[in-house]
């Protein structure tokens, strides 16, 4: 049954800034939509805290890879809350592989998940904003869409299409109540770490951030909920770098 509430839907949720972007939303009184693609113990775990903060939860496994997946997730949210209010695209892959012995498909796997994902579920997702006259939707860059790195060339290519995807429906989408922006996190420390490769490349980056430390992802979350606040509610197609200083 639908509730009264407004609904967001959360991918890659079940750690890190993901993890906290559904705990900033479930203190914000949103029921909350928890995707994973393999680690349900640790969705669960996450939709746990959020319901300890008195709001409803759906966990729902899909990998945002597929554009089928997507548009299961998204109708399964409808089906429960009757619809997603904010979409947060924060799920990516970020494998590093010198660009000569990239194939097709490792390039089409991380562009499916880091840069297709978040246009099906944008267009899953837009038609019930639209229809309510407001809606949010945060999608996730990165240094990778800053700077591009080597030996990491479909991840950057991937982010520098989702800040233009931002840019784009936050114009088109913009006089109907609906605001799209991107978070550009800094080195962000992680309540579990990715691979020794993508720690390594944390750390470098880190040792550049004038403030001499790494962000949190509760920081990440806090900029999140910003966004989707009535506070936020002017800022519109924007990318917002939260990296304490450390890109320019």
């Amino acid at each position: 049954m639908a509730t009264t509430r407004r609904t967001a839907l959360v991918t890659g949720a079940g750690r890190n800034i993901g993890r906290a972007c559904v705990l900033e939303l479930a203190r914000m009184g949103y029921d909350v939509v928890i995707n994973g693609s393999s680690d349900r113990k640790a969705c669960e775990s996450v939709a746990r805290e959020a319901a300890a903060l008195g709001v409803e939860t759906l966990v729902v496994m899909a990998d945002v890879g597929s554009a089928e997946e997507c548009r299961r997730m998204a109708q399964e949210a409808i089906a429960k809350f009757g619809s997603v209010d904010v979409l947060v695209n924060n799920a990516a892959l970020r494998p590093a592989k010198p660009f000569l012995e990239m194939s097709e498909a490792d390039w089409r796997r991380v562009i499916s998940v880091d840069l297709d994902a978040a246009v099906w579920l944008s267009q899953a997702c837009l038609p019930g904003m639209v229809k309510k006259g407001w809606g949010r939707i945060v999608n996730f860059t990165g240094m990778n869409a800053m700077h591009g790195y080597a030996g990491r060339a479909p991840v950057s290519v991937a982010k520098h299409g989702v800040w233009g995807l931002t840019k784009a429906l936050g114009k088109e989408f913009g006089p109907k109540g609906i605001t799209v922006n991107a978070i550009s996190p800094g080195p962000i420390s992680a309540d579990v770490e990715d691979d020794a490769e993508s720690n390594h490349h944390r750390l470098e980056t880190m040792a550049k951030v004038p403030l001499g430390r790494m962000g949190t992802p509760a920081e990440i979350g806090s900029v999140l909920g910003l966004l989707v606040s009535d506070g936020g509610a002017y800022v519109n197609c924007q990318m917002i770098q939260v990296n304490g200083g450390g890109q320019t």
